[in-house]
């Protein structure tokens, strides 16, 4: 079996970086948040807007809110993040823009 060289229309391939998409994005954060000590990331959705993150849903505990904040933003491409989680008996509506 021989290979032939990729090519694109008699053209070398060319490998393209591109910026990190919303799914991209979304998906690092929550993987990181899913093997993160001190973080259930059960609770925890994640969403990208405009190269910001929210973090939406409820955890049990004010260290763990600390801690899935500084996980978002320790990836590459976050330029914000947005806090709306939860402790167990919180009623407030009001998400924390950080």
């Amino acid at each position: 079996m021989s290979f032939k060289p990729q090519t694109f229309h008699g053209e070398a391939a060319a490998s393209e970086q591109e910026s990190p998409t919303v799914r991209m994005l979304e998906r690092e954060v929550a993987d990181l948040l899913a093997v993160t000590d001190g973080v259930d990331a059960a609770g925890i959705s994640v969403t990208e807007v405009e190269g910001g993150i929210v973090l939406s849903g409820r955890v049990t505990s004010v260290e763990e809110i600390a801690r899935a904040e500084e996980i978002a933003r320790a990836v590459p491409g976050v330029t914000a993040v947005t806090v709306d989680l939860r402790l167990p008996g919180d009623v407030s509506e009001d998400a924390v823009d950080r």
